[in-house]
């Protein structure tokens, strides 16, 4: 979802994309789809389009759900609404986002908890370095691993 931090992201890094190598190679994990969902310019749109991949979600019968942003600001609104309609649907979830200095996101929520920060620069803030931007192996670990806690706890 949304466009990332400079768009520091290469087309190598989008042919082995870290949390789709880590899901698909953990045995403990049936990796059954990717819901790619776009950033409309509404709140209202934004909390459609969730809704529906929600839906969708649900209508697959998961039992839990990793929910990636590469893009802050207004684009949290989609973030946290896919967060709440999954939560809503009864679906545990992680997330992934740039987070950084700011600590917080442009909405709340309680299902922001889990949330895994994807910077990598000492300050916390957006820079011209690749990689420091963008999610890594270790990150997308972290998710699958708060997503593993809180399916447990689901049952």
């Amino acid at each position: 979802m949304g466009v990332g931090p400079s768009t520091k992201e290469t087309s190598k890094f989008r042919f082995h994309d870290p949390l789709l190598k880590i899901m698909s190679e953990d045995q403990d994990l049936n990796l059954m789809g990717i819901i790619i969902q776009g950033t409309p310019q509404s709140e209202a749109e934004k909390v459609f389009c969730a809704t529906r991949s929600a839906i969708v979600a649900k209508s697959m019968n998961v039992d839990g759900a990793v929910v990636s942003i590469d893009g802050w600001g207004n684009s949290n609104i989609d973030f946290v609404s896919l967060l709440d309609a999954l939560n809503d649907r009864g679906i545990p979830t992680s997330g992934l986002s740039f987070v950084g200095t700011a600590g917080k996101f442009v909405v709340e929520s309680p299902n922001l908890k889990g949330v895994i920060d994807i910077n990598k620069s000492k300050d916390g803030v957006e820079t011209c370095v690749l990689g420091e931007n963008s999610m890594d192996e270790l990150d997308a670990r972290k998710a699958v691993a708060v997503l593993k806690l809180k399916m447990r706890k689901e049952k």
